[in-house]
């Protein structure tokens, strides 16, 4: 592993890592038009071994992220609980807090009880609830704050890497159940949006360990959000389980801190991280606009070959997953 700039990148493109574990700048590439097969692959390569990659100074709109986006696989739809993506565009998801307010009629009152910033407020792998959850998720910034708002993301191949290896051989064959609701969540608490969630329900079981599909890499395969509880043990050792891998996975060693700017984009492998959104701005009334695609995903499996199992709801495809 290096700490300076990347050589192997073709002339004109840098990547610099930004911290020892994970996340890593790329300058020298216009995303915003078609790629080369060398940017292609260095970015994929990049992706492969930092597991997020960053943008700086991109000028993007709906239809250019997307473009951007199919060059590295198919989109699924915005978000399986999201029914009104911009119209001609329904691959985007917005993260706005004053839109999600509005859909689902929460008052000012409200908002202020929950966060503000993000769809949930803690360490997350984005929608891990679905069988086959997105390979990879492109946000680019639209409006943000002056300060604050920031986004950290953990290497979960780094964390569980660096468990002993007998932890890894009890990880290694658990499997745990994933839902929207687990955790907490405060959102999924407000009356429409729970409901909504209630009634199109979308419940796995996936490996507490995966592997990844291209690097072979194993990594922590829960989040505090998503992740309910672990299957065919008592709850107490459950409970246990998860708090520590929960503890162990946000790790300050294990992370990088992404500092949003206009025209910024993150990219990032969802099958071997998570990341957490803005816990500094719930007493800020600042905007924070910012746009999502996802890739879809393959099923997870686990290193004893275990595959996910869909308990509830359907696959997480291009198609919305619920009716309206």
């Amino acid at each position: 592993m290096t700490d300076v700039l990347d050589t192997a990148a073709p002339a004109g493109i840098t990547v610099t890592p930004l911290s020892g574990h994970i996340g890593a700048q790329i300058d020298g590439i216009d995303i915003s038009r078609p790629l080369s097969p060398e940017a292609l692959t260095t970015i994929q390569d990049s992706l492969n071994r930092w597991k997020v990659v960053f943008f700086r100074d991109q000028d993007l709109d709906h239809g250019a992220q997307i473009a951007f986006g199919r060059q590295f696989g198919e989109l699924t739809y915005a978000h399986p609980h999201d029914d009104t993506p911009p119209d001609g565009y329904p691959e985007i998801y917005t993260v706005d807090p004053r839109r999600f307010n509005e859909q689902y009629g929460i008052s000012d009152e409200e908002a202020r009880r929950i966060r503000k910033y993000s769809y949930t407020n803690g360490w997350h792998t984005d929608v891990t609830p679905a069988v086959n959850p997105p390979a990879g998720s492109i946000l680019r910034a639209d409006v943000v704050p002056a300060f604050g708002g920031d986004t950290t993301f953990t290497n979960l191949v780094a964390a569980y890497g660096s468990l002993s290896d007998g932890v890894k051989q009890l990880l290694d064959g658990l499997r745990a159940e994933h839902f929207y609701g687990a955790g907490g969540n405060r959102l999924s608490k407000v009356s429409t949006f729970g409901n909504k969630i209630e009634k199109n329900r979308l419940v796995a079981h996936h490996p507490v360990v995966r592997v990844h599909p291209v690097t072979g890499e194993k990594g922590l395969f829960v989040n505090p959000v998503f992740t309910d509880h672990i299957v065919d043990v008592s709850p107490l050792e459950s409970r246990w389980i998860l708090d520590f891998l929960y503890a162990h996975l946000a790790r300050n060693e294990f992370t990088v801190r992404f500092k949003w700017e206009p025209g910024s984009v993150a990219f990032w492998d969802n099958r071997a991280t998570a990341h957490l959104g803005p816990q500094d701005l719930g007493h800020v009334d600042v905007d924070r606009v910012l746009h999502r695609v996802t890739l879809i995903g393959d099923v997870p499996v686990g290193p004893d070959g275990f595959e996910s199992q869909l308990i509830e709801g359907v696959p997480f495809r291009s198609a919305p997953v619920f009716g309206n």
